[in-house]
């Protein structure tokens, strides 16, 4: 089985928006704690950053900060479930 690289230079900007959608799964429009998950993804989408770097960068500045409050299971972003 080959994977297809998931890399700007070797995706279009329609194959990135599909390579988003499908990661954030059933995600949809929702927030994570005020991050707008869709958004979060442009700099792919549009070329600018590769996945990798943005993971990192939102790694590096919301790591320990992003919470489910564990009553309310129905909201959020799903981490921690």
């Amino acid at each position: 089985m080959t994977t297809k690289s998931l890399l700007i230079k070797d995706t279009t900007v329609d194959e990135r928006m599909d390579i988003v959608k499908e990661a954030l799964g059933g995600f949809g429009d929702a927030e994570c704690e005020g991050i707008d998950m869709d958004d979060l993804y442009d700099d792919y989408i549009f070329g600018r950053k590769e996945l990798a770097e943005i993971n990192r960068e939102f790694s590096a500045q919301n790591a320990g900060s992003v919470r489910v409050d564990k009553a309310d299971k129905t909201k959020g972003c799903g981490i921690g479930r």
